[in-house]
């Protein structure tokens, strides 16, 4: 039996997610049967193309999906042995922000530029924290100076549009582990970012994550990120989660087609081409799947099985799965 906050224990099991959304051409599938867990201390990465349904499963975690048009039709999200998807509204404002968070990717769009940064991180604080009024503001320099910016205590009465993109990433980063979740999901933070600032906040990353032991969900289309930060790696593609994997397994061994396109897509510096590789083709619309394999009109191994009937996961090895009728 696995002790309590042991390395070991599944924090975060996602079993069935579907997450659909009604639309005027029928019914989008932006989530379809997505299951995956995550171990306290592990970082997760989720990877695929524009669309597949990495930041919808990630909202759908969060509850934070727009109802309408968008609906989680299904699944169960058992988050340190509470199921989320059986929580009231008031229930889950308890459990967003203290047990999970989010930092999402631009963070012009998640900082209100009428208020100021202390004002911000402190706001989680106060309502999940039972700290005296007193004792909120340390508490706000505390987080600042954890996530490395500079003069924290003048810092924390400027305004969003007074600090720079990277200063402005950490102060979202800030807010994200004010109440120090279980479960910390990162939607492509570094995409605004420049290489030299990116490489420092993934070190950012990394180092409150050895601190608290924190469960990371990270987002990206970046393999060297994935190489850098992850445990284990999750492929989507149209919803889907295809493949699964340790970063070796997925780096190593590509079993799925899509996950080997992928891999084939990042340029290699050793290597002198005339034409980068490009994965041909669009993926399918969501409103109108397939009945087998949605990625079947782009794969160079597609049987007439692929067409008729979507595969089981198969093993690959002991922690490798992968949705394909090639290891049937």
């Amino acid at each position: 039996m696995t002790l309590a906050n042991s390395p070991n224990e599944v924090v975060l099991e996602v079993e069935n997610l579907c997450t659909y959304f009604s639309t005027r051409w029928g019914t989008v599938k932006a989530v379809d049967g997505v299951s995956f867990e995550l171990r306290r201390g592990e970082t997760l990465g989720i990877v695929g193309e524009s669309g597949c349904g990495k930041s919808v499963t990630m909202l759908s975690l969060m509850r934070l999906i727009p109802s309408p048009p968008g609906e989680i039709v299904n699944g169960r999200i058992m988050l340190e042995g509470q199921d989320l998807l059986q929580l009231s509204e008031n229930e889950m404002s308890k459990v967003r922000g203290s047990q999970i968070a989010l930092i999402i990717q631009d963070p012009m769009t998640s900082l209100n530029p009428v208020f100021s940064i202390g004002s911000q991180v402190n706001e989680a604080i106060r309502i999940h924290q039972d700290i005296p009024k007193r004792s909120i503001l340390e508490h706000t320099l505390e987080v600042l100076r954890k996530v490395n910016i500079p003069a924290a205590e003048s810092r924390v009465k400027d305004y969003p549009h007074q600090l720079s993109g990277g200063m402005r990433q950490r102060v979202v980063g800030a807010i994200g582990i004010s109440c120090e979740p279980s479960v910390l999901i990162a939607d492509e933070p570094t995409t605004s970012l420049d290489v030299t600032i990116q490489a420092q906040y993934l070190k950012l990353l990394k180092d409150l994550q050895q601190q608290s032991n924190l469960a990371l969900i990270f987002i990206t289309h970046d393999f060297g990120v994935v190489a850098k930060m992850c445990d284990r790696v999750a492929v989507m593609y149209a919803g889907k989660v295809v493949e699964t994997g340790g970063v070796r397994d997925i780096f190593n061994n590509p079993s799925h087609p899509y996950t080997e396109a992928l891999l084939a897509s990042v340029p290699k510096l050793e290597e002198d081409v005339e034409r980068l590789y490009a994965i041909e083709g669009q993926p399918p619309a969501l409103h109108d799947l397939p009945p087998g394999c949605s990625f079947a009109d782009r794969c160079p191994y597609v049987m007439e099985r692929c067409r008729e009937e979507y595969p089981a996961a198969f093993q690959v090895s002991e922690s490798h799965q992968a949705a394909c009728w090639r290891l049937a």
